[in-house]
Protein backbone atom coordinates (compact mmCIF):
# COMPACT_ATOMS: atom_id res chain seq x y z
CA UNK A 1 0.00 0.00 0.00
CA UNK A 2 1.05 3.84 -0.87
CA UNK A 3 2.86 6.20 1.66
CA UNK A 4 -0.64 7.83 2.55
CA UNK A 5 1.53 11.06 4.40
CA UNK A 6 1.30 14.21 3.12
CA UNK A 7 4.76 14.88 2.55
CA UNK A 8 5.10 11.06 0.03
CA UNK A 9 3.45 13.92 -1.99
CA UNK A 10 4.97 16.83 -1.61
CA UNK A 11 8.41 15.24 -1.67
CA UNK A 12 7.87 13.74 -4.92
CA UNK A 13 6.85 17.04 -6.21
CA UNK A 14 10.23 18.98 -4.82
CA UNK A 15 12.14 16.00 -6.43
CA UNK A 16 10.48 16.74 -9.76
CA UNK A 17 11.10 20.44 -9.64
CA UNK A 18 14.58 19.93 -8.41
CA UNK A 19 16.68 23.15 -8.57
CA UNK A 20 13.40 25.83 -9.34
CA UNK A 21 13.06 28.47 -7.26
CA UNK A 22 10.71 27.57 -4.29
CA UNK A 23 10.90 30.19 -2.32
CA UNK A 24 12.16 34.14 -2.87
CA UNK A 25 12.63 36.77 0.29
CA UNK A 26 12.21 39.67 0.11
CA UNK A 27 16.28 39.92 0.37
CA UNK A 28 16.20 38.18 -2.92
CA UNK A 29 17.46 35.06 -0.97
CA UNK A 30 16.46 31.98 -3.16
CA UNK A 31 15.49 28.76 -1.88
CA UNK A 32 15.23 25.54 -4.64
CA UNK A 33 13.28 22.51 -4.18
CA UNK A 34 16.32 20.90 -4.19
CA UNK A 35 17.54 22.95 -0.84
CA UNK A 36 13.98 22.88 0.72
CA UNK A 37 13.75 18.68 0.75
CA UNK A 38 17.71 18.88 2.19
CA UNK A 39 16.37 21.25 5.26
CA UNK A 40 13.38 19.29 5.95
CA UNK A 41 15.57 16.25 6.55
CA UNK A 42 17.83 18.66 8.59
CA UNK A 43 14.80 19.44 10.47
CA UNK A 44 13.54 15.74 10.74
CA UNK A 45 16.58 14.78 12.14
CA UNK A 46 16.20 17.35 14.87
CA UNK A 47 12.81 16.41 15.92
CA UNK A 48 14.15 12.49 16.00
CA UNK A 49 16.68 13.47 18.00
CA UNK A 50 14.21 15.13 20.42
CA UNK A 51 12.49 11.88 20.91
CA UNK A 52 9.27 13.20 18.81
CA UNK A 53 7.58 10.09 17.43
CA UNK A 54 4.79 9.24 14.87
CA UNK A 55 1.65 10.74 16.28
CA UNK A 56 3.62 13.15 18.88
CA UNK A 57 1.98 16.37 18.77
CA UNK A 58 5.14 19.38 18.03
CA UNK A 59 3.24 22.69 19.30
CA UNK A 60 4.10 25.68 17.47
CA UNK A 61 3.69 29.71 18.32
CA UNK A 62 6.21 31.18 16.07
CA UNK A 63 5.96 34.14 13.42
CA UNK A 64 6.02 33.58 10.00
CA UNK A 65 9.73 32.75 8.51
CA UNK A 66 10.98 29.52 6.40
CA UNK A 67 12.48 27.92 9.99
CA UNK A 68 8.46 27.66 10.57
CA UNK A 69 7.77 25.45 7.02
CA UNK A 70 10.95 23.66 7.36
CA UNK A 71 9.58 23.01 10.95
CA UNK A 72 6.01 22.00 9.46
CA UNK A 73 6.93 19.76 6.28
CA UNK A 74 9.64 17.98 8.69
CA UNK A 75 6.81 17.06 11.30
CA UNK A 76 4.28 15.22 8.18
CA UNK A 77 7.94 13.61 7.26
CA UNK A 78 8.27 12.05 10.82
CA UNK A 79 4.38 11.61 11.08
CA UNK A 80 3.95 13.71 14.40
CA UNK A 81 1.31 15.89 14.52
CA UNK A 82 1.66 19.75 13.71
CA UNK A 83 -0.30 21.69 16.11
CA UNK A 84 0.09 25.61 14.83
CA UNK A 85 -0.81 28.60 17.57
CA UNK A 86 -2.01 32.06 16.55
CA UNK A 87 0.82 34.36 17.88
CA UNK A 88 -1.53 36.71 19.52
CA UNK A 89 -2.31 34.03 22.15
CA UNK A 90 -1.54 34.89 25.71
CA UNK A 91 0.13 32.47 28.44
CA UNK A 92 -3.28 31.99 29.78
CA UNK A 93 -4.26 30.76 26.47
CA UNK A 94 -1.03 28.71 25.88
CA UNK A 95 -1.83 27.02 29.20
CA UNK A 96 -4.71 25.56 28.16
CA UNK A 97 -3.49 24.53 24.60
CA UNK A 98 -0.77 22.73 26.24
CA UNK A 99 -2.56 20.68 28.93
CA UNK A 100 -5.53 19.65 25.99
CA UNK A 101 -2.51 18.59 23.54
CA UNK A 102 -0.20 17.41 25.48
CA UNK A 103 3.11 17.95 23.06
CA UNK A 104 6.15 16.26 23.28
CA UNK A 105 7.86 19.44 21.58
CA UNK A 106 6.64 22.96 21.72
CA UNK A 107 8.66 25.41 20.05
CA UNK A 108 8.51 29.21 20.37
CA UNK A 109 10.40 32.58 20.80
CA UNK A 110 12.40 32.18 23.99
CA UNK A 111 10.27 34.57 26.18
CA UNK A 112 7.27 32.58 25.53
CA UNK A 113 8.94 29.75 26.80
CA UNK A 114 9.85 31.05 29.76
CA UNK A 115 6.16 31.92 30.52
CA UNK A 116 4.76 28.57 29.65
CA UNK A 117 7.26 26.81 31.50
CA UNK A 118 6.35 28.46 34.47
CA UNK A 119 2.58 27.19 34.14
CA UNK A 120 1.72 23.75 35.50
CA UNK A 121 1.00 22.65 32.18
CA UNK A 122 4.09 23.89 30.78
CA UNK A 123 5.94 22.13 33.29
CA UNK A 124 5.12 19.29 32.00
CA UNK A 125 6.23 19.43 28.31
CA UNK A 126 9.04 17.08 27.57
CA UNK A 127 11.16 19.18 25.40
CA UNK A 128 10.58 23.30 24.35
CA UNK A 129 12.95 24.58 22.01
CA UNK A 130 13.10 28.43 20.65
CA UNK A 131 12.31 30.16 17.22
CA UNK A 132 12.74 33.65 17.20
CA UNK A 133 11.23 36.24 14.45
CA UNK A 134 13.73 35.95 12.65
CA UNK A 135 13.83 32.93 11.58
CA UNK A 136 17.11 31.78 14.57
CA UNK A 137 16.25 29.91 17.81
CA UNK A 138 17.74 26.74 19.33
CA UNK A 139 15.48 24.42 16.80
CA UNK A 140 17.75 26.03 13.83
CA UNK A 141 20.70 25.54 15.39
CA UNK A 142 19.62 21.93 16.29
CA UNK A 143 19.29 21.28 12.84
CA UNK A 144 21.64 22.13 11.22
CA UNK A 145 23.75 20.54 13.66
CA UNK A 146 21.46 17.00 13.02
CA UNK A 147 22.13 13.66 10.59
CA UNK A 148 19.66 14.37 8.48
CA UNK A 149 16.68 11.75 8.50
CA UNK A 150 15.96 10.81 4.71
CA UNK A 151 13.05 8.15 6.03
CA UNK A 152 9.46 9.46 5.12
CA UNK A 153 7.18 7.45 7.64
CA UNK A 154 4.37 5.70 6.73
CA UNK A 155 1.06 7.18 7.48
CA UNK A 156 -2.30 5.52 7.01
CA UNK A 157 -4.76 8.08 5.49
CA UNK A 158 -6.81 8.22 8.45
CA UNK A 159 -3.60 9.26 10.82
CA UNK A 160 -3.54 12.84 12.11
CA UNK A 161 -1.53 14.83 10.17
CA UNK A 162 -2.09 18.47 12.53
CA UNK A 163 -4.05 19.65 15.25
CA UNK A 164 -5.69 22.92 14.67
CA UNK A 165 -7.66 24.79 17.49
CA UNK A 166 -11.23 26.69 16.68
CA UNK A 167 -11.27 30.32 17.49
CA UNK A 168 -13.34 29.40 20.93
CA UNK A 169 -15.44 32.08 20.59
CA UNK A 170 -18.56 30.25 21.89
CA UNK A 171 -16.61 28.64 24.55
CA UNK A 172 -13.27 26.82 24.91
CA UNK A 173 -11.13 26.47 21.76
CA UNK A 174 -11.63 22.58 20.32
CA UNK A 175 -8.99 20.91 18.78
CA UNK A 176 -9.51 19.82 15.01
CA UNK A 177 -8.03 16.52 14.40
CA UNK A 178 -7.13 17.12 10.36
CA UNK A 179 -5.86 14.14 8.48
CA UNK A 180 -3.35 13.44 6.00
CA UNK A 181 -6.33 12.14 3.54
CA UNK A 182 -8.17 15.62 4.34
CA UNK A 183 -5.15 17.59 3.56
CA UNK A 184 -3.69 15.84 0.49
CA UNK A 185 -7.37 15.55 -1.23
CA UNK A 186 -8.22 19.31 -0.59
CA UNK A 187 -4.45 20.15 -2.52
CA UNK A 188 -4.97 18.06 -5.44
CA UNK A 189 -8.46 19.28 -5.92
CA UNK A 190 -7.94 23.13 -5.44
CA UNK A 191 -4.29 22.61 -7.88
CA UNK A 192 -6.51 21.33 -10.72
CA UNK A 193 -9.72 23.62 -10.04
CA UNK A 194 -7.41 26.37 -10.03
CA UNK A 195 -5.27 25.75 -12.73
CA UNK A 196 -1.76 25.10 -10.88
CA UNK A 197 1.15 24.48 -12.65
CA UNK A 198 5.15 25.09 -11.92
CA UNK A 199 5.60 28.01 -13.72
CA UNK A 200 2.81 29.89 -11.35
CA UNK A 201 4.28 32.56 -8.95
CA UNK A 202 1.88 33.29 -5.87
CA UNK A 203 2.76 36.04 -3.50
CA UNK A 204 2.49 34.59 -0.18
CA UNK A 205 1.69 37.15 2.47
CA UNK A 206 -0.59 35.60 4.86
CA UNK A 207 0.32 34.02 8.59
CA UNK A 208 1.13 30.32 8.67
CA UNK A 209 -0.89 29.19 11.78
CA UNK A 210 -4.34 29.06 9.81
CA UNK A 211 -5.81 26.89 7.35
CA UNK A 212 -5.21 29.56 4.42
CA UNK A 213 -1.77 30.57 4.20
CA UNK A 214 -0.89 27.27 6.18
CA UNK A 215 -2.69 24.33 3.97
CA UNK A 216 -4.45 26.36 1.29
CA UNK A 217 -1.21 28.65 -0.25
CA UNK A 218 1.53 26.62 0.74
CA UNK A 219 -0.08 23.28 -0.34
CA UNK A 220 -0.89 24.56 -4.08
CA UNK A 221 2.20 25.51 -4.64
CA UNK A 222 4.34 22.85 -3.12
CA UNK A 223 2.36 20.11 -5.17
CA UNK A 224 3.48 22.05 -7.99
CA UNK A 225 6.53 23.12 -8.00
CA UNK A 226 5.90 27.05 -8.35
CA UNK A 227 7.68 29.57 -6.97
CA UNK A 228 6.44 32.02 -3.75
CA UNK A 229 7.12 35.30 -3.37
CA UNK A 230 7.24 34.84 0.66
CA UNK A 231 6.63 37.91 2.69
CA UNK A 232 6.22 37.82 6.70
CA UNK A 233 3.78 39.95 6.64
CA UNK A 234 1.23 41.72 4.35
CA UNK A 235 3.49 45.30 3.70
CA UNK A 236 1.82 47.94 1.11
CA UNK A 237 4.83 48.97 -0.23
CA UNK A 238 6.72 45.44 -0.23
CA UNK A 239 3.67 43.45 -2.35
CA UNK A 240 3.18 46.26 -4.51
CA UNK A 241 7.09 45.82 -5.33
CA UNK A 242 6.33 41.95 -5.30
CA UNK A 243 2.77 42.36 -7.45
CA UNK A 244 4.69 42.49 -11.17
CA UNK A 245 6.55 39.29 -10.77
CA UNK A 246 3.48 37.17 -9.49
CA UNK A 247 0.90 35.23 -11.48
CA UNK A 248 -1.28 34.16 -7.99
CA UNK A 249 -2.23 36.04 -5.04
CA UNK A 250 -4.27 34.99 -2.27
CA UNK A 251 -5.80 37.38 0.45
CA UNK A 252 -7.65 38.56 3.02
CA UNK A 253 -10.24 41.44 1.92
CA UNK A 254 -8.34 44.04 3.98
CA UNK A 255 -5.38 42.52 2.22
CA UNK A 256 -7.53 43.90 -1.45
CA UNK A 257 -8.48 47.23 -0.07
CA UNK A 258 -5.63 48.49 1.30
CA UNK A 259 -4.20 47.95 -2.51
CA UNK A 260 -7.49 49.87 -3.42
CA UNK A 261 -6.61 52.45 -0.79
CA UNK A 262 -3.34 53.62 -2.92
CA UNK A 263 -3.34 55.21 -6.18
CA UNK A 264 0.03 53.48 -6.94
CA UNK A 265 -2.38 50.12 -7.19
CA UNK A 266 -3.11 50.58 -10.91
CA UNK A 267 -3.87 47.70 -13.96
CA UNK A 268 0.39 47.95 -14.32
CA UNK A 269 0.56 46.29 -11.09
CA UNK A 270 -0.75 43.05 -12.25
CA UNK A 271 0.84 42.45 -15.71
CA UNK A 272 1.06 38.58 -14.96
CA UNK A 273 -1.49 38.08 -12.40
CA UNK A 274 -4.12 35.59 -13.73
CA UNK A 275 -5.42 34.89 -10.63
CA UNK A 276 -6.63 36.88 -7.10
CA UNK A 277 -8.11 34.73 -4.46
CA UNK A 278 -9.58 36.23 -1.33
CA UNK A 279 -11.79 34.62 1.79
CA UNK A 280 -11.09 33.76 5.38
CA UNK A 281 -13.73 36.82 5.64
CA UNK A 282 -16.61 38.04 3.24
CA UNK A 283 -15.58 40.15 0.80
CA UNK A 284 -17.60 43.53 -0.01
CA UNK A 285 -19.24 43.72 -3.35
CA UNK A 286 -17.87 47.20 -3.70
CA UNK A 287 -14.41 45.64 -3.27
CA UNK A 288 -15.33 43.22 -5.68
CA UNK A 289 -16.22 45.32 -8.03
CA UNK A 290 -14.11 48.35 -7.55
CA UNK A 291 -10.61 46.17 -7.80
CA UNK A 292 -12.02 44.55 -11.53
CA UNK A 293 -12.89 48.20 -12.45
CA UNK A 294 -9.41 49.21 -11.41
CA UNK A 295 -7.03 45.73 -13.03
CA UNK A 296 -9.51 43.97 -14.88
CA UNK A 297 -9.34 40.67 -12.92
CA UNK A 298 -11.98 39.61 -10.70
CA UNK A 299 -11.40 38.32 -7.63
CA UNK A 300 -12.27 34.89 -7.15
CA UNK A 301 -13.94 33.72 -3.62
CA UNK A 302 -14.38 30.66 -2.23
CA UNK A 303 -15.12 29.12 1.09
CA UNK A 304 -13.54 26.54 3.52
CA UNK A 305 -13.07 26.42 7.49
CA UNK A 306 -10.05 24.82 9.76
CA UNK A 307 -12.50 21.85 10.35
CA UNK A 308 -12.70 21.17 6.46
CA UNK A 309 -10.07 23.24 4.31
CA UNK A 310 -11.63 24.27 1.37
CA UNK A 311 -15.47 23.70 0.58
CA UNK A 312 -17.02 25.82 -2.46
CA UNK A 313 -15.00 28.17 -5.05
CA UNK A 314 -16.25 30.61 -7.62
CA UNK A 315 -15.52 29.18 -10.75
CA UNK A 316 -11.81 29.37 -12.28
CA UNK A 317 -12.71 28.28 -15.42
CA UNK A 318 -16.18 28.11 -17.35
CA UNK A 319 -18.80 30.16 -15.15
CA UNK A 320 -19.26 33.68 -13.31
CA UNK A 321 -17.59 35.07 -10.58
CA UNK A 322 -21.10 36.61 -8.73
CA UNK A 323 -20.14 38.81 -5.71
CA UNK A 324 -21.09 38.16 -2.64
CA UNK A 325 -21.34 34.36 -3.20
CA UNK A 326 -18.72 31.95 -2.81
CA UNK A 327 -19.92 29.76 -5.61
CA UNK A 328 -20.42 25.62 -5.59
CA UNK A 329 -18.90 22.69 -4.33
CA UNK A 330 -15.38 21.64 -5.15
CA UNK A 331 -15.18 18.37 -6.77
CA UNK A 332 -16.05 15.13 -4.93
CA UNK A 333 -17.39 17.49 -1.51
CA UNK A 334 -21.20 17.75 -1.70
CA UNK A 335 -22.70 20.61 0.41
CA UNK A 336 -26.33 20.41 1.26
CA UNK A 337 -28.53 23.98 3.34
CA UNK A 338 -30.93 21.96 6.23
CA UNK A 339 -32.79 23.35 8.86
CA UNK A 340 -31.21 23.21 12.31
CA UNK A 341 -32.79 20.15 13.09
CA UNK A 342 -31.64 18.63 9.93
CA UNK A 343 -35.27 18.88 7.84
CA UNK A 344 -34.51 19.40 4.30
CA UNK A 345 -35.93 23.26 2.98
CA UNK A 346 -36.62 24.98 -0.56
CA UNK A 347 -34.02 26.50 -2.74
CA UNK A 348 -33.36 29.68 -1.88
CA UNK A 349 -34.35 29.61 2.13
CA UNK A 350 -31.64 30.36 4.48
CA UNK A 351 -30.45 27.23 6.53
CA UNK A 352 -27.44 25.77 7.99
CA UNK A 353 -25.07 24.73 5.22
CA UNK A 354 -24.08 20.63 6.10
CA UNK A 355 -20.65 19.14 4.42
CA UNK A 356 -19.30 15.69 3.02
CA UNK A 357 -16.21 14.87 1.35
CA UNK A 358 -12.79 13.43 2.23
CA UNK A 359 -11.44 17.10 3.29
CA UNK A 360 -13.81 16.91 6.14
CA UNK A 361 -11.72 16.43 10.00
CA UNK A 362 -12.34 13.38 11.36
CA UNK A 363 -13.15 15.06 14.84
CA UNK A 364 -12.67 17.11 18.09
CA UNK A 365 -9.67 16.34 19.89
CA UNK A 366 -11.03 14.35 23.30
CA UNK A 367 -13.99 15.74 22.46
CA UNK A 368 -16.19 12.83 21.28
CA UNK A 369 -19.05 14.40 22.57
CA UNK A 370 -18.83 17.06 20.62
CA UNK A 371 -17.80 15.38 17.43
CA UNK A 372 -21.27 13.53 17.79
CA UNK A 373 -23.00 17.11 18.21
CA UNK A 374 -21.67 18.08 15.14
CA UNK A 375 -22.46 15.24 12.38
CA UNK A 376 -25.57 13.86 11.18
CA UNK A 377 -25.99 10.03 11.35
CA UNK A 378 -25.24 10.32 7.50
CA UNK A 379 -21.79 11.57 8.06
CA UNK A 380 -22.14 15.14 6.84
CA UNK A 381 -21.09 18.06 8.82
CA UNK A 382 -22.89 20.87 10.61
CA UNK A 383 -20.84 23.94 9.83
CA UNK A 384 -22.97 26.21 11.80
CA UNK A 385 -22.55 28.56 8.42
CA UNK A 386 -25.69 29.85 7.81
CA UNK A 387 -25.99 29.99 3.55
CA UNK A 388 -28.44 29.94 0.98
CA UNK A 389 -28.39 27.83 -2.13
CA UNK A 390 -29.76 28.45 -5.59
CA UNK A 391 -31.14 25.66 -7.46
CA UNK A 392 -28.04 25.23 -9.71
CA UNK A 393 -25.65 24.58 -6.34
CA UNK A 394 -24.56 28.16 -5.98
CA UNK A 395 -24.04 29.05 -2.55
CA UNK A 396 -24.38 32.15 -0.91
CA UNK A 397 -23.05 32.73 3.22
CA UNK A 398 -25.54 34.50 5.19
CA UNK A 399 -23.96 34.84 8.47
CA UNK A 400 -22.94 32.06 11.58
CA UNK A 401 -26.13 30.50 13.43
CA UNK A 402 -24.72 32.11 15.98
CA UNK A 403 -24.84 35.27 14.90
CA UNK A 404 -28.71 34.38 13.66
CA UNK A 405 -31.25 37.58 15.49
CA UNK A 406 -34.43 36.36 16.89
CA UNK A 407 -36.26 39.22 17.35
CA UNK A 408 -40.30 39.38 18.58
CA UNK A 409 -40.18 36.14 17.14
CA UNK A 410 -38.76 36.59 13.50
CA UNK A 411 -35.45 35.10 12.59
CA UNK A 412 -33.37 38.06 11.20
CA UNK A 413 -29.93 37.77 9.08
CA UNK A 414 -27.46 39.96 9.73
CA UNK A 415 -25.90 39.96 6.29
CA UNK A 416 -29.06 40.70 4.67
CA UNK A 417 -29.63 44.26 6.70
CA UNK A 418 -25.41 44.82 6.25
CA UNK A 419 -25.43 44.48 2.37
CA UNK A 420 -28.56 47.03 2.38
CA UNK A 421 -25.83 49.55 4.84
CA UNK A 422 -23.03 49.00 3.26
CA UNK A 423 -24.56 50.21 -0.11
CA UNK A 424 -25.78 53.56 1.24
CA UNK A 425 -23.05 56.71 0.94
CA UNK A 426 -20.22 57.11 3.13
CA UNK A 427 -20.56 53.82 4.45
CA UNK A 428 -17.38 52.13 4.24
CA UNK A 429 -18.43 48.97 6.02
CA UNK A 430 -21.10 47.61 8.41
CA UNK A 431 -21.79 44.82 11.35
CA UNK A 432 -24.85 43.95 12.49
CA UNK A 433 -25.53 42.19 15.84
CA UNK A 434 -28.12 40.79 18.25
CA UNK A 435 -28.49 42.82 21.63
CA UNK A 436 -31.03 41.98 24.67
CA UNK A 437 -34.32 43.63 24.20
CA UNK A 438 -36.81 43.81 27.30
CA UNK A 439 -39.47 43.13 24.96
CA UNK A 440 -38.47 42.16 21.55
CA UNK A 441 -35.82 39.20 23.00
CA UNK A 442 -33.37 40.91 21.23
CA UNK A 443 -33.12 44.49 19.29
CA UNK A 444 -30.92 44.32 15.96
CA UNK A 445 -27.91 46.89 16.03
CA UNK A 446 -25.55 47.93 13.24
CA UNK A 447 -22.28 49.22 14.08
CA UNK A 448 -20.93 51.29 10.91
CA UNK A 449 -17.74 52.99 9.93
CA UNK A 450 -16.95 55.82 7.80
CA UNK A 451 -15.51 56.05 4.43
CA UNK A 452 -12.07 57.62 4.43
CA UNK A 453 -12.45 61.58 4.27
CA UNK A 454 -16.72 60.89 4.04
CA UNK A 455 -19.21 60.94 6.71
CA UNK A 456 -21.12 58.05 7.78
CA UNK A 457 -25.39 59.00 7.67
CA UNK A 458 -27.00 59.63 10.79
CA UNK A 459 -28.35 57.19 12.63
CA UNK A 460 -32.03 58.24 11.43
CA UNK A 461 -30.74 58.75 8.30
CA UNK A 462 -30.11 54.82 7.59
CA UNK A 463 -32.67 53.74 9.49
CA UNK A 464 -34.99 55.67 6.95
CA UNK A 465 -33.11 54.93 4.00
CA UNK A 466 -33.51 50.74 4.94
CA UNK A 467 -37.34 51.15 6.01
CA UNK A 468 -38.39 51.25 2.35
CA UNK A 469 -36.01 48.34 1.44
CA UNK A 470 -36.79 45.58 5.00
CA UNK A 471 -39.22 44.27 6.69
CA UNK A 472 -39.57 46.58 9.93
CA UNK A 473 -38.63 43.42 12.01
CA UNK A 474 -35.16 44.14 10.00
CA UNK A 475 -34.56 47.11 11.24
CA UNK A 476 -32.04 48.59 12.99
CA UNK A 477 -33.25 49.50 16.81
CA UNK A 478 -29.82 51.38 17.53
CA UNK A 479 -27.01 52.42 14.93
CA UNK A 480 -23.48 53.41 16.03
CA UNK A 481 -21.02 54.99 13.53
CA UNK A 482 -17.30 53.91 14.89
CA UNK A 483 -13.60 54.50 13.73
CA UNK A 484 -12.71 50.39 13.21
CA UNK A 485 -14.52 47.14 13.78
CA UNK A 486 -12.60 44.77 15.76
CA UNK A 487 -11.10 42.12 14.01
CA UNK A 488 -8.87 39.02 14.72
CA UNK A 489 -5.47 38.38 12.63
CA UNK A 490 -7.91 36.72 9.51
CA UNK A 491 -9.71 40.00 9.20
CA UNK A 492 -12.86 38.27 10.43
CA UNK A 493 -15.06 40.82 12.27
CA UNK A 494 -15.47 39.82 15.67
CA UNK A 495 -19.25 40.78 16.98
CA UNK A 496 -18.84 38.51 19.76
CA UNK A 497 -16.87 41.46 20.82
CA UNK A 498 -19.48 44.21 19.45
CA UNK A 499 -22.11 42.36 21.48
CA UNK A 500 -19.87 42.42 24.46
CA UNK A 501 -19.73 46.32 23.79
CA UNK A 502 -23.54 46.91 23.45
CA UNK A 503 -24.69 44.18 25.50
CA UNK A 504 -26.96 46.92 27.52
CA UNK A 505 -27.89 49.22 24.85
CA UNK A 506 -31.82 48.66 26.00
CA UNK A 507 -31.31 48.65 29.01
CA UNK A 508 -33.24 51.47 31.16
Amino acid sequence: MANANLYALLEAAFARAGNHPAFVERSGATTSYRDLAGNIERYAGALVAAGVAPGDRVMVQAEKSLSSVYLYLATLKVGAVYNPLNTAYTAAELEYFVSDAEPRLFVAPSSVIGRVRATDAGKAIPVAETLEADGTGSIVDRAKAATPSKATVDRQKTDLAALLYTSGTTGRSKGAMITHENLSSNAITLTEYWGFDGKDVLLHALPIFHVHGLFVALHTALLNGATMLWHPKFDLDAVLADLPKATVMMGVPTFYTRLLGTPKFTRDSVPKMRLVISGSAPLLAETHVEFEQRTGLKILERYGMTEAGMITSNPYHGGERLAGTVGYALPGISVRVRSPEGAELPDGEPGVLEVKGPNIFSGYWRNPEKTREDFRSDGYFITGDVATMSPDGRVTIVGRAKDLIISGGFNVYPKEIETEINLLPGVEESAVIGCPHPDFGEGVVAVVTAKAGEQAPTEAAIVAALSGRLAKFKLPKRVFVVGTLPRNAMGKVQKAELRKQYDTVFKS
